[in-house]
């Protein structure tokens, strides 16, 4: 059975990706917890398979210890801050916190390889996000260039071209992923879906960043998960992959596709948006290509009506879900906007 080790497993992504691996695989997830973190996604998972242990990623005795009495083949990094608003409040703190501790967590596994304590088909696979690439109308493969527009992505793509320093440098194994926007069940409030859905059910008014024609390419959490794993398993390192669907809407099309969701039309719909002033360095247009994955690895979901159809399931599981809902306000003021 193979062992993995899921870092920053606690949020959004990373508990659906633990979830799946403790179906057959034995799973330690390191994360220190923070606002948005997922405990109630753990209450169903294979506890047989599943052990959490309460650190930070920079905590090296931790992450030594944890190699010390476990045969791990894969490390899979999803800690980091993800927040595009928040890296723009606060850069500072936001990229020295994202960039120090994956490097802190890069540099011990450095030298357990340099000391042998590592498994000689042992993988680091790193999530990275599709928001390297910049703007783009044209879907872009992973030889494009990275332009990163927020503090948020130039923090992934530092993080990207470390990894691929320590590649040439340590012959490190590495993978990089970058997913598209994600989706599902147990996204935390401040992120754009469950912003939408939350603001429909309470009656408010939905806020939009400036014209709301800024595309952006989507995805089913589980969808991610699933080509994860089958990247970990079945690619070679020093690989990248953009994770994708090709289904790109419109803010404003994804606002209308949530809002019939709940209320079967669109009458009144103009009346619960509310533009907002644009955020800084906000990127128009995200477009990845993902035929290397598709070829290679896993074909991805690629059909519009299945995206729109796991959106309409969000949306019912949402208002189905009010406990969770409401206990996330506790710790969420509301700010974002989209």
């Amino acid at each position: 059975m193979k062992n993995f080790l899921v870092t920053g497993g606690s949020g959004f992504i990373g508990s659906n990706f633990c979830e799946l691996l403790s179906k057959k695989y034995k799973v330690i997830n390191v994360d220190k917890l923070s606002y948005c973190s997922v405990s109630e996604k753990f209450k169903s998972i294979n506890k047989k398979n599943y052990k959490f242990i309460n650190s930070d990623i920079s905590n090296s005795n931790t992450i030594k210890k944890i190699f010390q009495y476990n045969k791990i083949d894969f490390l899979v990094n999803f800690a980091s801050e993800s927040h595009v608003d928040r890296s723009i409040n606060n850069p500072k703190k936001f990229i020295g916190q994202n960039i120090n501790s994956t490097l802190v967590l890069l540099d011990t596994l450095r030298i357990l390889k340099k000391k042998n304590k590592l498994k000689s088909n042992f993988k680091f696979i790193h999530i990275s996000t599709d928001e390297v690439y910049g703007s783009s109308f044209t879907p872009l493969d992973e030889k494009s260039k990275l332009k990163p527009n927020s503090p948020y992505s130039a923090s992934k793509a530092s993080i990207d071209i470390i990894l691929r320093s320590y590649g040439k440098t340590y012959n490190f194994p590495y993978i990089i992923c970058r997913p598209c926007n994600n989706f599902g069940p147990y996204q935390f409030l401040e992120k754009f879906v469950p912003t939408i859905i939350t603001k429909i059910s309470k009656n408010e008014k939905i806020p939009l960043y400036g014209d709301g024609e800024n595309f952006r390419e989507w995805i089913h959490v589980e969808d991610t998960c699933k080509a994860i794993l089958k990247i970990c398993l079945k690619s070679k390192i020093y690989e990248t992959y953009n994770i994708g669907s090709t289904v790109r809407l419109k803010n404003i099309d994804l606002c209308k596709i949530i809002y019939k969701a709940k209320l079967k039309n669109l009458n009144n719909f103009n009346s619960i948006i509310k533009k907002v002033y644009d955020r800084p360095g906000h990127d128009r247009s995200y477009s990845i290509n993902s035929n290397k994955l598709n070829k290679s690895i896993y074909k991805t979901k690629v059909d519009k009506k299945y995206i729109i159809k796991r959106f309409e399931e969000t949306v019912k599981w949402y208002f189905m879900n009010n406990k969770w809902v409401n206990s996330c306000f506790l710790n969420f003021k509301g700010n974002r906007l989209g």
